[in-house]
C-alpha cells in the first residue's frame, strides 16, 4: 500500500486564470491515480483538520512571526501577492496550514506503517525562506516535515532529495545548519532562483547541489544518481527520506528546459528503495498537466512493492 494524502480543500488556494500553479494540477493527478490499474492498492487519507492539529508551532520553528502574520493578513484582506509570482487568495492561508498538516500526516503515516506516502497538496514550499515566500511557495513544507520528524522516537537522521527542476533555496536555507538533515537538490542551472551552486556544502557537509545544464535528459541524470546522490544518502543512513517531488524537469513542462520523461521518475523511485522503506513524497512543481499526472503515477508504481 501507498498512502495518498489529499483534500479538495487544496483547490481553494486560488492563483488566477493564467497562473501555472493552479488547482487543475491536483485534479489531474487525482484523476490519473484513480485510473491506475493498481488504484485499489492506494490508501487515500484526508489531512488532519486544523481544528484537530495546531500546525503553527511547527511552522513557527522555521518561519518568522512577522512573515506568518503577513500571509494571514493578506488573505484576510481579500488576497494579494507576496511578489509578482506568488499570489495569495482569501483562503490561501488556511490552505497553506492544511498543506503543512498533510505533510506532517505523511511523516506520521510512514513512521507508523513503514509504508510510503505521497502528499498531493498545494501550495508548494521549497522556495519559502524563513521570512519570505516566493516562487509560488508559502511555507517550507519539506523542511517543516523534516524538523517535525526529528521530534519523533527513532528518527535522528532525515534525508531530503529535491528533484524539482528549480533549486529549493528555501529548504536548503532552513536545514543547512542542522547536522541531522541531509539535503540534495538536482536542478537546472542557470534557472530560477539563481541559487544552488555545486560548491555549497553546508556547515556540516550536509548539502549536495547538482546543477544540470539545460537540455539534460535521463542519460545525464543516471550516472549522477548512481555515483553522487545515492552514495551521499547511503553514507548518512537516513531513517526517513523526504522527496520534494517536483515534475517541472519534464520535457513537456513550459517553465524549464530539462528533457526528462514521466517514466524516468519511476526509475528515480527505484533508486531510493535500497536506502529505506520510510519514504515520504510531497508535491512541489510541475506545470504540464498530462506530464505531471503521469509522472506521479510512474513515481508511485515502484513503491507498491514495499
Amino acid at each position: 500500500m501507498v498512502a495518498i494524502i489529499y483534500s479538495d480543500d487544496f483547490l481553494k488556494h486560488e492563483t488566477g486564470s493564467f497562473h501555472p500553479e493552479c488547482p487543475a494540477r491536483l485534479t489531474a493527478i487525482v484523476q490519473a491515480l484513480k485510473q491506475a490499474p493498481w488504484y485499489d492498492q492506494l490508501d487515500w487519507q484526508r489531512p488532519t483538520p486544523l481544528e484537530q492539529r495546531d500546525v503553527l508551532p511547527a511552522i513557527q520553528k522555521l518561519h518568522t512571526p512577522t512573515y506568518i502574520e503577513r500571509v494571514k493578513a493578506i488573505a484576510a484582506s481579500g488576497g494579494g501577492g507576496l511578489d509578482a509570482d506568488t499570489p495569495i487568495s482569501p483562503q490561501s492561508y488556511q490552505v497553506a496550514l492544511l498543506a503543512v498538516s498533510a505533510w506532517l500526516d505523511g511523516v506520521d503515516y510512514v513512521q507508523k506503517h513503514q509504508k510510503p506516502a505521497f502528499v498531493v497538496a498545494r501550495p508548494p514550499g521549497h522556495h519559502a525562506i524563513s521570512n519570505r515566500g516566493m516562487g509560488f511557495c508559502l511555507f517550507s513544507n519539506a523542511a517543516i516535515a523534516a524538523y517535525y520528524a526529528l521530534t519523533l522516537p527513532g528518527i535522528e537522521r532525515v534525508g531530503i532529495l529535491d528533484w524539482d527542476v528549480h533549486h529549493g533555496n528555501g529548504t536548503e536555507s532552513l536545514v543547512e545548519d542542522n547536522p541531522h538533515i541531509l539535503y540534495c537538490s538536482i536542478h537546472q542551472s542557470p534557472a530560477y532562483p539563481g541559487t544552488g551552486r555545486g560548491g555549497d556544502r553546508g556547515k556540516h557537509d550536509n548539502i549536495l547541489n547538482i546543477p544540470m545544464l539545460p537540455g539534460s535528459n535521463f542519460r545525464d541524470y543516471q550516472p549522477i544518481f548512481e555515483n553522487q546522490i545515492l552514495p551521499f544518502f547511503a553514507a548518512f543512513q537516513p531513517q526517513l527520506m523526504i522527496v520534494s517531488a517536483g515534475y517541472d524537469a519534464n520535457r513537456a513542462d513550459p517553465l524549464a528546459d530539462i528533457n526528462l520523461e514521466p517514466a524516468d521518475y519511476g526509475l528515480f523511485s527505484r533508486y531510493l528503495l535500497p536506502l529505506t522503506s520510510h519514504l515520504l513524497f510531497g508535491l512541489e512543481g510541475g506545470y504540464d498537466l498530462d506530464a505531471l499526472a503521469l509522472s506521479v503515477v510512474e513515481t508511485i508504481a515502484p513503491l507498491l512493492s514495499i
